[in-house]
């Protein structure tokens, strides 16, 4: 794919990973681990795999002050101007309209792919292709598009998107309904019915149009947010967000795009995908071993032992018999055990728990 100098990426890394807890923590959240021994981050994996095809200088990096500094010891090659860190955490949207903002100041024709820094693409060239597709798409018309692909299971854990009418470009479609994480009877549902497409969480604009949909979508802020794209220089632009980033609204681009907009549309993509923001989504995409239990990088000895995922630190050896469908993740001072399904809302639950009751520090 060519590195057309308007191509911009945006990569979101704000997040503070709790449905991966204890391996994902608020001092190290599990965009800059490397969850797989791979030797590459999660975040440096999404980085790699865009700067293949964007100019590294076109790349940006949305996350938290508190990370700025992670991010650009992981990063060293990306500018560290790139790095737009946000004073407070509210979602993706605001995250999206800030970069989006800087990117208008310094090209006005850009064509924009929004990535999470937390998946994993099975099929690279099938993926540069649905870029390219996609990018040269919204050049070309004012809407968002995002990308779906096929669900392979009834996954309740994931939002679900229904195509709508075909748009004159084969393979993309209107959104006719999105569902967040639905129950798993209507997942599957929806799967059945071959008009569903998962959710990425990825998308794609040209900016001229992404510039005027935060304009109406985020009206707490309207001026403020046009008032970024007309200043003459980063510093300004930085005192500005310091002052009034915490005004904007806690509103996730997922809702902003698929549910407040009447001009978004989907592309149907054959990549492989995942989501790893859960143990239970890590779990299904994982390659499963003897008695479909799932070892992440960890040395351990199993007997009797089925449906299990099991991540333990470097150095440390697990001896576990005659348990069944349970989750095992140790790192630093935390252990947890607990059964894997509902995980999510069971997590949350000891998160919440174990601040209240031990300390932030164990979070």
């Amino acid at each position: 794919m060519e590195k057309r100098s308007n191509n911009y990426c945006v990569i979101l890394a704000g997040g503070n990973g709790r449905r991966l807890w204890p391996s994902s923590r608020k001092d190290c959240p599990k965009q800059f681990v490397d969850f797989f021994g791979t030797g590459r981050t999660q975040l440096q994996s999404t980085f790699d795999r865009m700067a293949r095809i964007i100019p590294v200088e076109n790349i940006y990096v949305n996350t938290r002050q508190q990370y700025a500094d992670m991010t650009h010891e992981q990063l060293p090659e990306l500018p560290y101007d790139n790095i737009l860190a946000e004073p407070v955490n509210r979602n993706t949207a605001p995250s999206v309209a800030w970069a989006g903002v800087r990117i208008h100041r310094q090209c006005a024709d850009a064509r924009i792919i929004v990535v999470p820094s937390d998946q994993v693409i099975i099929g690279d060239e099938q993926f540069y292709e649905c870029v390219q597709k996609g990018l040269d798409f919204v050049a070309d018309n004012r809407m968002i598009l995002t990308m779906g692909v096929r669900p392979t299971r009834p996954e309740p854990g994931y939002g679900y998107i229904q195509q709508g009418e075909q748009s004159p470009t084969p393979g993309i479609f209107s959104v006719q309904s999105f569902t967040e994480k639905p129950e798993r009877e209507f997942a599957g549902i929806f799967m059945e019915s071959g008009e569903f497409l998962w959710n990425t969480g990825m998308f794609l604009s040209n900016v001229d149009y992404l510039h005027d949909f935060f304009l109406k979508v985020i009206t707490e802020t309207t001026t403020r947010l046009a008032a970024i794209k007309d200043m003459n220089s980063i510093d300004e632009e930085l005192k500005y967000v310091q002052a009034y980033f915490p005004a904007y609204p806690n509103l996730s681009m997922d809702k902003a795009s698929l549910e407040m907009s009447d001009c978004t549309y989907v592309m149907r993509c054959n990549f492989g995908w995942a989501d790893m923001g859960t143990w239970h989504s890590v779990y299904e995409f994982m390659q499963k071993q003897e008695d479909d239990n799932v070892v992440i990088d960890s040395d351990v000895m199993l007997e009797n032992c089925k449906g299990n995922i099991i991540k333990l630190p470097k150095g440390h050896i697990g001896v576990i018999n005659g348990l069944e469908n349970y989750i095992v993740a140790e790192q630093g001072d935390i252990l947890l055990i607990c059964k894997k399904s509902d995980s999510s809302s069971l997590i949350r639950k000891y998160v919440n728990e174990v601040g209240i009751r031990y300390g932030e520090q164990y979070i």
